[in-house]
C-alpha cells in the first residue's frame, strides 16, 4: 500500500509561479513512476507530468513544458511540482499519483489540492 497526500495549492496571479508538494509512504519501493495529473472543472482529468524513481527522469505533457519542474528530494519520500509562468488554463485541481512496476495504469492516487489562476 501506498499512500499520497499533496499540498500547497492556492490562488496565485497568472504569470506568477507555485509548488505543490507530495508525500508519498508506505511500500514506496514497489513505485516506478510518480506523477502529476490535474483535472479543470468540466474537463477530463489530464497528464501533468511524471518523475522516475529508477532515475529521476522527467517527462512533461507539451502544455506545460519549460513551465514546470518535478524533483524529488533526498530521502525520496517528497516530489514537487513547480509550476512557473501560470495561466489561468493551468487552474485544476491537481493530483500526484504513484505506478507500480509492471502496471499499466496509475495505482495510487492523493485527494488532490487546489490551484487557482487569476487572470
Amino acid at each position: 500500500q501506498v499512500l499520497l497526500a499533496e499540498s500547497g495549492g492556492g490562488l496565485v496571479q497568472a504569470g506568477g509561479s507555485l509548488r505543490l508538494s507530495c508525500l508519498v509512504s508506505g511500500h514506496i519501493s514497489t513505485i516506478s513512476m510518480l506523477g502529476w495529473f490535474r483535472q479543470a472543472p468540466g474537463k477530463e482529468r489530464e497528464f501533468v507530468g511524471r518523475i522516475s524513481t529508477s532515475d529521476d527522469s522527467t517527462d512533461f505533457d507539451s502544455s506545460v513544458k519549460g513551465r514546470f519542474i518535478i524533483s524529488r528530494d533526498n530521502a525520496k519520500n517528497w516530489i514537487y511540482l513547480q509550476m512557473n509562468r501560470l495561466k489561468p488554463e493551468d487552474t485544476a485541481i491537481y493530483y500526484c499519483a504513484g505506478k507500480m512496476f509492471g502496471s499499466t495504469t496509475y495505482d495510487y492516487w492523493g485527494q488532490g489540492t487546489q490551484v487557482t489562476v487569476s487572470s
